[in-house]
C-alpha cells in the first residue's frame, strides 16, 4: 500500500484578495509561511515520508521546503502538478471575471466541467495531466509514505479522480489553504483517509 499525503500550498497575497491565481508565480505571504512550518511539524510527527513532490510554483515549493525540513527530505518539484492555467481570468477577480465573461463565470459556478476559459485549460486537461503524474509519482513508491504539494484546483481534481467522480463535482470538494488530504493506493483501487484536514492550523 502506498500512503499519499496531498497538500495544499499556505496563503498567498492573491488568497486573501481572491484572485484567479493559476500560474501566477506568487510567494507565500506570512500567514502562508505559518501554515507550511505548522504542515511540516503535522506531516513528521505521524508519519516518516520516503519522498515529497511539489507543483515547480513558488508557493508550492515553498510549502514544500518547510514540510521537507521538518522531515529531513529534499523537494522534487513535478511539472504535472502545476495550477490550472487561467489564460485570460488570470489575476481577475471573481466579480471582474463574472462582468468580463458573464456567461462563462456563470458556467463557472454552475457546470464548471462545461469550461474552457479563454486562452487557459479546461478542468478535464487539468485532471488528466495531475493525475497521469500522480500515477507516476505512486510507481516510484510501492508500499511507501509520500507527500504531494498542490493547488486548490489540482487537489479537487485528484480527489475526483481517487473517488471516481466527475468533474461536475469539483465544487463539492473543499480544499482550504495549508489543508491536508490522506488516501491509499492499494494497487487495485484508491481508498480516502482524510480530507481538507486543518487541526494543524
Amino acid at each position: 500500500m502506498t500512503r499519499v499525503v496531498l497538500v495544499r500550498h499556505g496563503q498567498t497575497a492573491w488568497n486573501r484578495e481572491e484572485r484567479f491565481r493559476g500560474r501566477e508565480d506568487l510567494p507565500l505571504d506570512e500567514t502562508g509561511r505559518r501554515q507550511a512550518v505548522a504542515v511540516g511539524q503535522y506531516i513528521a510527527a505521524r508519519w516518516s515520508p520516503a519522498a515529497i513532490y511539489c507543483s515547480p510554483l513558488q508557493r508550492a515549493v515553498q510549502t514544500a521546503q518547510a514540510i521537507g525540513a521538518a522531515c529531513g527530505l529534499p523537494v522534487q518539484p513535478w511539472p504535472g502538478l502545476i495550477d490550472i492555467d487561467y489564460g485570460e481570468w488570470q489575476g481577475l477577480t471573481p466579480e471582474e471575471a463574472a462582468a468580463r465573461y458573464p456567461a462563462l463565470h456563470q458556467a463557472w459556478l454552475l457546470a464548471p466541467q462545461t469550461v474552457q476559459v479563454p486562452g487557459g485549460e479546461s478542468l478535464a486537461a487539468v485532471r488528466a495531466r495531475a493525475f497521469a503524474a500522480l500515477q507516476e509519482i505512486i510507481a516510484r513508491h510501492p508500499d511507501e509514505t509520500i507527500v504531494v504539494v498542490a493547488h486548490t484546483v489540482v487537489n479537487r481534481l485528484l480527489l475526483c479522480a481517487v473517488l471516481g467522480l466527475d468533474n461536475s463535482r469539483f465544487w463539492r470538494l473543499r480544499q482550504d489553504t495549508a489543508a491536508i488530504n490522506v488516501f491509499e493506493w492499494g494497487g487495485e483501487d484508491f481508498t480516502l483517509v482524510t480530507l481538507n484536514d486543518t487541526c494543524h492550523l
